[in-house]
């Protein structure tokens, strides 16, 4: 089985955006707020919405199942306060629940939580049980920086965050690490803010203990771990430094990497320097690199191609890469489809 870890629902259908831009208007002038209630998505809307996009490319290349989350720069959790936040939320993430169940055999579902800049995390955790719970959501994506770019918030190690952790370890669900659009405009949102706040959170978690008080925690850090497989050694160094364990101790039986890079030199060399344990197969399909490379003729994103491609892995480790890790990092993924004998 192909499991995908990384999916958006970047083609949503158009009434979605704008409710959402009723919505931030109202923020003016709330006499223009839209109610939740008032945004109608039919059931065919989403079905197409799904089948001339995901489905379509899923099929073409090969994979089989994608874990489903809400638009990742459609979150802007620096948009409003808290209640913004969690009206917003609330509808994406029932339209992936919806998409999981018209489709529950090529898509499950992963929660966005309502944050917003200066709000107690534990505010996230009533809509985080729903979608576990109601919805059958296998994990979440966590945004460390809310304030969109400008960095507000406490470090991932930071107690600031121990309430959204209790929870994850109790419900055994991951999180990806995984940030929204940018209104710093020093920081193009997918081209730099999306890699920094990978680095930066790679970084966060080596120069503090959180997994000491959480052993059982696990992150995903997406689009192949920022700078981090570059700069491996310079990481093992900072480590050394600060007296931290040897990395495979200290980092990697909590975080993992996905494969969301663009092009065969960079999962050439994602799968050299990252054990093969921690990486796990995605591509964010549709996402912020549509485009065909024009040196291969096939989309940048098509990531199956260039693990299908590695030198370097044999049968087994591309399986482990595919399917197990996955099935190894998400416990209620597994179990699902362990409920339907695969």
């Amino acid at each position: 089985m192909i499991i995908d870890v990384h999916g958006h629902y970047t083609t949503a259908p158009a009434a979605l955006g704008a409710w959402r831009d009723l919505q931030i208007g109202g923020l003016k002038d709330p006499s223009r707020a839209p109610k939740a209630s008032e945004l109608k998505i039919s059931d065919d809307e989403l079905r197409e919405s799904i089948e001339t996009n995901q489905l379509r490319l899923m099929k073409q290349r090969g994979s089989d199942l994608t874990i489903f989350s809400p638009r990742a720069s459609f979150m802007a959790h620096h948009i409003g306060d808290f209640q913004t936040s969690s009206t917003w939320a609330a509808i994406c993430n029932e339209l992936c629940y919806r998409v999981s169940q018209l489709f529950p055999d090529h898509f499950v579902p992963a929660a966005m939580l309502p944050q917003s800049p200066g709000a107690d995390p534990a505010t996230c955790i009533p809509e985080l049980v729903k979608c576990v719970q109601q919805y059958g959501n296998v994990g979440i994506n966590l945004n460390p920086d809310p304030s969109g770019g400008h960095w507000t918030s406490p470090p991932l190690t930071d107690r600031h965050w121990y309430p959204v952790y209790e929870k994850m370890v109790e419900l055994d669900i991951p999180a990806m690490i995984h940030v929204s659009t940018s209104c710093n405009a020093c920081f193009h949102t997918t081209g730099a803010h999306y890699l920094n706040a990978d680095t930066t959170a790679f970084m966060q978690c080596l120069t503090g203990d959180l997994f000491k008080d959480f052993p059982t925690l696990k992150f995903l850090i997406p689009h192949g771990g920022g700078a981090v497989p570059y700069h491996w050694g310079r990481f093992r160094g900072l480590a050394q430094e600060l007296k931290k364990p040897l990395l495979d101790e200290h980092l990697l039986n909590n975080i993992f990497f996905d494969t969301c890079v663009y092009h065969q030199p960079g999962i050439d060399l994602l799968t050299d320097v990252i054990p093969v344990k921690n990486i796990l197969f995605a591509s964010e399909m549709i996402g912020a690199v549509r485009g065909i490379d024009p040196e291969t003729g096939h989309y940048y994103d098509d990531t199956k191609r260039y693990v299908a491609a590695t030198a370097s892995l044999n049968d087994e480790e591309r399986h482990a890469i595919y399917e197990g890790n996955a099935r190894r990092v998400f416990p209620r993924l597994d179990a699902q489809l362990k409920a339907k004998g695969l």
